[in-house]
């Protein structure tokens, strides 16, 4: 069992350097071009590990403003959690502090009644610097799609067609809201990093504008076909032949990327004012965020999210009390319960998707990947190891972020080294 310090008001925050021989990235004024982050190199380890942390630097992007006041944490320190073992993705015992040290982690928060348990910082992130959230933004979209849900603008049976008559004609006429929010959509659409002659390296990259492809940028207005990346979707999703939308679990970034321009056709205003004003300043964040746009400065609703680790955890801490959050429902609960009411078609979507065979979840619901219905156990999570983590059994959330060479969490042994450590702080915690 872990034991908790109440009564210590100091938080324990460690800025470390990762255990891990890292090339110098960024050195020297003017920076030696070897060690420069480029559009080109910027999810390239180890240059990320500055480009998450200035995103803004890097890509377009655009403030989403704080409001009010800062919904406070209490600092209570317990470094017992820093020691205690953990049985690695390799079956290995280790400490969670040489795990997240050896993990390329950029930052890690345990919070558990409004007090902050553990907090640790590395490659030159602190509770100041804002970071990539990447897919966890998945999770704040739909987060706010349930909004509209609740005040009856929105229709999960509804299809994105009814509301964006540009969709007519596109893979996306033939499904629901509910099916774009749990991935199982079936468009013909792959994410391909690698195919030069593929739809997304062609089409979807440049327009998303967060994918270097030489000479996007350069495009304006008019001079080609598909600009931003609500043009790709009218234009270039196609439905899977002889798949009904519905019955197959394939994670696909277009269903976030349509989810958004849906809240922004229902609300009447841009996705990134309707997070702004009806999320972000009404969760008592200590900074401003901000969020990637596409080519045509829209906000990226499928990945461009940024912020500092402990709005994260604020954002979290939302979701743990079911939209409650500093003084206000700032979401509807039903909604947030919604993404623990699993059918035994959505655990049997997951099971038949080879991807993730191997891995502790058990369905992909609204967004959010679910380990535990029954201990209200999911997580928004994003590339190269970022998580939001939230434990309704034991009341906590875990925040991270990370800077992992590997995209993906298939086949990723750092990034479940840390989601073993997640889950076995959370499970340690509720006893």
């Amino acid at each position: 069992m872990i034991r908790i310090f109440h009564g210590v008001l100091l938080v324990s925050l460690v800025t470390a350097s990762a255990a891990l021989a890292e090339e110098p990235v960024m050195e020297g004024v003017p920076p030696a071009p070897e060690t420069m982050v480029t559009f080109g190199n910027y999810r390239v380890h180890p240059f990320n590990t500055w480009a998450f942390r200035n995103a803004g630097a890097v890509l377009n992007v655009q403030m989403v403003p704080r409001g009010g006041d800062v919904a406070d944490f209490v600092d209570a320190p317990d470094d017992a959690i820093g020691r205690m073992m953990v049985t690695d993705a390799e079956g290995k015992e280790r400490t969670v502090d040489d795990i997240l040290a050896e993990s390329y982690t950029d930052g890690f928060l345990v919070l558990k009644d409004n007090r902050v348990l553990f907090e640790r910082y590395y490659n030159g992130n602190d509770r100041h610097h804002q970071h990539s959230w990447f897919s966890v933004t998945k999770s704040l979209t739909s987060t706010a799609a349930g909004i509209l849900v609740a005040e009856g603008k929105l229709d999960l049976d509804a299809s994105p067609a009814d509301y964006i008559p540009e969709l007519k004609g596109s893979g996306f006429e033939r499904v629901t809201i509910q099916n774009v929010l749990d991935h199982s959509s079936s468009i013909d659409f792959k994410e391909n990093y690698t195919d030069p002659d593929s739809d997304f390296l062609r089409y979807y990259g440049p327009a998303l504008n967060m994918a270097y492809v030489p000479g996007a940028r350069d495009a304006k207005p008019g001079e080609t076909e598909i600009y931003g990346v609500h043009d790709f979707l009218g234009k270039f999703i196609r439905p899977v032949e002889g798949e009904t939308p519905g019955d197959v679990f394939d994670y696909n970034s277009a269903n976030s990327d349509v989810l958004g321009w849906v809240i922004a056709r229902v609300s009447g205003m841009p996705y990134t004012d309707f997070i702004w004003q009806h999320l972000w300043s009404k969760l008592g964040a200590e900074h401003d965020a901000y969020i990637a746009v596409d080519r045509a400065l829209q906000g990226v609703a499928t990945g461009g999210f940024n912020s500092t680790l402990r709005d994260a955890a604020r954002f979290g801490a939302m979701i743990l009390n079911r939209g409650q959050w500093n003084g206000r429902q700032i979401v509807p609960a039903e909604w947030v319960d919604a993404s623990l009411q699993l059918a035994d078609k959505d655990k049997a979507k997951m099971a038949a998707n080879e991807k993730y065979k191997g891995t502790p979840y058990i369905a992909y619901k609204n967004m959010w990947w679910v380990f535990d219905e029954t201990k209200g156990e999911y997580a928004g999570i994003g590339i190269h190891g970022q998580v939001i983590y939230i434990n309704r059994d034991a009341g906590v959330v875990i925040a991270m972020f990370s800077s992992q060479p590997q995209a993906s969490a298939a086949g990723n042994i750092p990034f479940w080294n840390k989601m073993n450590a997640v889950r076995a702080i959370a499970a340690a915690l509720k006893e």
